[in-house]
């Protein structure tokens, strides 16, 4: 079995004649020309772009696949819908072949649908049927706010307690990630009140990337379902959900998927559950039969996939940037650009660990860490950030005290990573 590559052993140089070479020997460079960077309006010139944990940059395919868009709807108009090229009615389907790809799922696993946390309330309709003995939800602290308040809305709906419902696995005093082996003895210690984990994939605060095989194993020995928020791991990691038994998975779109601001969501349900169509769900005219969906008829009769759990026929145009940025993972692959970002991320560490003033709060553990690294500053740190952008960096401020770097690979270069270390060591001397 080969060993995974391990950016720790790597042998990195703090010069820009090593990132320019690095570059030259990245055969994912060439990539970098299919984005739009944002300019600083001053220069021109275009920013140092770290932020695609928060939104990626704009395909320049997109606008072609809107513009595609925009003509058939002029040209068409209602009857869009069914004739032509591309036809609206089935468009979020002609998405998931691409969508099972970076999940690793079975193509009536996916769909794209909605927003994610419109579809984490979906998929908890179904997944989440509390009993006086299994009533529990362990999640990770700190979770994404929107998460935290689904869930608590979901136990509260439902007449628990959050206060005894909700476990918050959090990181050990004085440490900023959590230890696998906390999450594995939450499960044991609450095995027979647990009906769901409920984890990000990677952690939005420190990048974080949990084994989600191994949780979804321990998970299911005690009896409880394993669910995944993959905002900050779709599109950023390899993933087999379907080959690692999974149960259910929502993401947005809009970040390492670059699918542009506020981009439609998508789900995973794994096809033990997916073509069960007794499950109780939260119905939509979307998710009903489509072979009989314009009869209009008064039952429901869901779709025997992932489709089942759609509520509303999607919008386009957000698909169509969607479908212009998977075109370009469809050409890479994500193990390929796993490659990379273990290597990019290891090199901006190696860089970090030269300057004073910051620790960093992401695994050193190229296997426990997605694109992002995060970083506490110990003093100054909201003034420091501010210097970042004046320089032509654009990165994220994370309260109270946190940068959120994130080095994309589809797009990030080793001069960037470079680039912004000098930046930043200059920013640490004026704020020292």
């Amino acid at each position: 079995m080969q060993e995974p590559l391990r950016a720790e052993n790597y042998a990195y140089e703090a010069t820009l004649e090593y990132a320019l070479s690095a570059d030259q020997k990245d055969n994912l460079s060439s990539f970098r020309k299919e984005f739009l960077f944002p300019l600083q309006p001053d220069t021109q010139k275009p920013y140092l772009y770290f932020c695609g944990n928060s939104l990626g940059l704009q395909p320049k395919n997109a606008i072609a696949e809107v513009q595609s868009v925009m003509e058939k709807w002029a040209r068409e108009g209602v009857l869009g819908h069914h004739h032509g090229i591309n036809p609206w009615v089935d468009y979020a389907e002609q998405l998931s072949p691409q969508l099972a790809k970076v999940v690793g799922a079975l193509e009536h696993e996916v769909i794209a649908m909605n927003t994610l946390t419109v579809n984490l309330h979906l998929l908890l309709a179904t997944f989440y049927k509390p009993t006086p003995q299994r009533f529990k939800i362990l999640i990770e602290s700190p979770a994404f706010p929107s998460d935290r308040y689904a869930f608590v809305s979901q136990i509260q709906w439902h007449g628990y307690d959050p206060q005894q419902a909700l476990i918050e696995v959090a990181p050990r005093p004085n440490e900023f990630y959590i230890r696998e082996e906390d999450i594995y003895q939450a499960i044991e210690k609450n095995k027979d009140s647990l009906a769901l984990v409920l984890l990000g994939g990677v952690n939005y605060y420190t990048g974080q990337l949990f084994n989600i095989a191994e949780v979804t194993r321990k998970a299911h020995e005690v009896g409880a379902f394993a669910g995944f928020d993959l905002a900050h791991a779709v599109g950023n990691v390899p993933l087999s959900l379907h080959e690692w038994e999974v149960d259910f998975a929502a993401w947005c779109s809009y970040k390492y998927l670059n699918g542009g601001p506020g981009c439609i969501a998508g789900i995973y349900i794994h096809e033990r559950y997916a073509r069960n169509q007794l499950l109780n769900r939260l119905a939509g005219w979307w998710g009903h039969d489509s072979s009989t969906r314009f009869q209009m008829g008064p039952n429901f009769i869901p779709i025997s996939s992932a489709q089942g759990w759609q509520v509303s026929n999607p919008p386009i145009l957000p698909l169509a940037c969607l479908k212009a940025s998977l075109a370009i993972f469809d050409r890479i692959g994500m193990q390929a650009l796993r490659t990379k970002s273990i290597l990019l991320t290891g090199y901006l560490i190696f860089l970090l660990e030269k300057l004073p003033g910051i620790q960093i709060i992401t695994p050193y553990n190229s296997e426990q860490r997605g694109a992002q690294v995060s970083i506490h500053i110990r003093r100054d740190g909201k003034q420091l950030f501010d210097y970042l952008y004046q320089k032509g960096v654009i990165c994220d401020w994370r309260e109270p005290d946190s940068i959120r770097i994130a080095p994309t690979p589809l797009y990030n270069s080793y001069q960037d990573v470079f680039e912004f270390y000098t930046i930043l060591e200059e920013g640490i001397k004026v704020y020292s």
